[in-house]
């Protein structure tokens, strides 16, 4: 048997190596299977992506899942009503429960904090998923998996995989945004790292003050001998393939040298807030007397620019609110009303200007954090970190408005009904932008890779 079979081991294994596109593999004959920037597998609902990232991991049931029976048990051990997991920092007090109050809203009379009053008036183009699950408790690897998939260091984060995928639409600005507030998530920049993908799929990281991008101002005295400059460059990266051979990081630079020249045009346009009209800076809170609004309110508005644009996807991180993320292990009250306020405002301007613009219909906002948090007390007033049901929201991009998916338990500890992980999260957003997780690979380590590696659901019932 394995003498008349010996011929047939070979050829699967020359097609493997080959990528021959009968197995499926991205390959550059076959652009149908997703090789990079070839275009999508099917319909697309959403052309861009805004990633509003939630660091530190809010608390699901002080925001967006309210429980009735946590309000009734407060003060109760946890042990007494159900088993308790190990936490990151094993402190399981009492159950707390929330200290704001929910109301429905809406003509969906979808349930919404006190805590965000403004994104409340939007909560008719809302799918929240509150049966979301991660696989790390700690925030460093939850940070990777939610970014890129896997809780290690070093892969490709999403934005990385969606323009490897669709290419960019933008020839003046990266297909790939982070707009950083100012705090950087925990795992730092492989968060938006390319990983085994060609280097010039990362994130280039922006600040939505000043001019966003540092030594964006050519030093030059003209742009004439700024040009010559480029091209004497680019002759010598040219001789050295000739010699060398073709190489990722120098035809990576390439590209690279010719994006950053047209940026210095492009950057300083998108930037400008000022220029929009005076109700749109008010209405993001540009004018608001507290700083961490101003600064969430300019990164909302650059994204909304940056859209327009064709910029594929934008990651807004968290301002810095009193050097506080989302993490509140004390002081639960303060800390979340304070980085509500940071956002709450801004997030609800979004939604309503890419709405009153045509562009939410094609524009997926998703609005997640690592983790959520615990239903019962860390010390006083605080909650630990909680991967085992939480709360996520996405809005526009061909999903269904005003709706509910999934459920925790009457405690909102864990999810008990349409679990949804963050495979599936992934999964659902390329599929919404035309994109098959399955079939957009590449060869890296001797398989073929993916975001969502070999797992990876798309929740449909979230889509319109």
């Amino acid at each position: 048997m394995l003498t008349r079979c010996a011929s047939g081991f070979g050829a699967v294994a020359l097609a493997a190596l080959t990528r021959d596109p009968a197995f499926g593999f991205a390959t550059a004959t076959n652009p149908d299977l997703g090789a990079a920037g070839h275009g999508p597998h099917h319909e697309v609902r959403a052309k861009n992506v805004i990633f509003l990232y939630m660091d530190g991991g809010p608390s699901q049931v002080d925001t967006f899942d309210p429980k009735p029976e946590l309000d009734k048990q407060n003060g109760k051990s946890p042990g007494s009503l159900f088993d308790v997991e190990p936490t990151q920092f094993d402190n399981n007090g009492n159950l707390l429960a929330s200290p704001w109050k929910f109301k429905p809203h809406g003509e969906s009379g979808i349930p919404v904090s006190s805590l965000f009053p403004h994104v409340a008036e939007c909560v008719d183009e809302l799918a929240l998923i509150r049966s979301m699950v991660s696989e790390f408790p700690e925030h460093t690897f939850a940070n990777y998996f939610l970014h890129t998939g896997s809780g290690l260091q070093g892969r490709p984060s999403m934005g990385a995989w969606v323009n490897y995928g669709l290419g960019s639409e933008c020839q003046n600005l990266p297909g790939f945004v982070a707009l950083n507030g100012g705090l950087i998530p925990p795992g730092g920049l492989d968060c938006f790292g390319s990983g085994f993908l060609p280097a010039s799929y990362q994130g280039s990281v922006f600040k939505p003050s000043g001019s966003g991008v540092a030594n964006i101002e050519r030093t030059e005295s003209t742009a004439l001998q700024q040009r010559s400059k480029l091209d004497l460059v680019n002759q010598l990266d040219g001789l050295a393939a000739e010699q060398f051979g073709k190489h990722d990081s120098l035809e990576s630079a390439i590209r690279n040298y010719e994006l950053a020249y047209a940026m210095q045009m492009a950057v300083p346009e998108v930037m400008s807030v000022s220029q929009e009209p005076a109700h749109i800076q008010q209405m993001y809170g540009l004018e608001s007397k507290y700083e961490p609004t101003r600064i969430y309110g300019a990164q909302c508005l650059i994204a909304r620019r940056m859209v327009e644009q064709g910029v594929r996807f934008i990651e807004l991180t968290c301002p810095k609110v009193g050097g506080d993320r989302w993490d509140q292990h004390g002081n639960l009250k303060k800390g979340h009303e304070n980085n509500a306020l940071a956002v709450d405002q801004p997030i609800a301007a979004l939604l309503k200007d890419l709405r009153e613009r045509g562009l939410l219909d094609e524009t997926l906002v998703v609005w997640a954090g690592e983790f959520g948090r615990t239903p019962f007390a860390q010390g006083k007033d605080g909650r630990d970190h909680n991967p085992f049901g939480f709360t996520i929201w996405m809005a526009g991009g061909g999903v269904k408005p005003g709706t509910i998916y999934g459920a925790t338990d009457e405690f909102g500890y864990k999810a008990i009904e349409n679990r949804v992980e963050v495979h599936d999260l992934h999964a659902t957003m390329l599929h919404l932008m035309g994109v098959d997780h399955t079939r957009s690979t590449f060869r890296f380590g001797g398989r073929d890779m993916r975001l969502t590696d070999v797992k990876g659901h798309v929740v449909h019932d979230v889509i319109g």
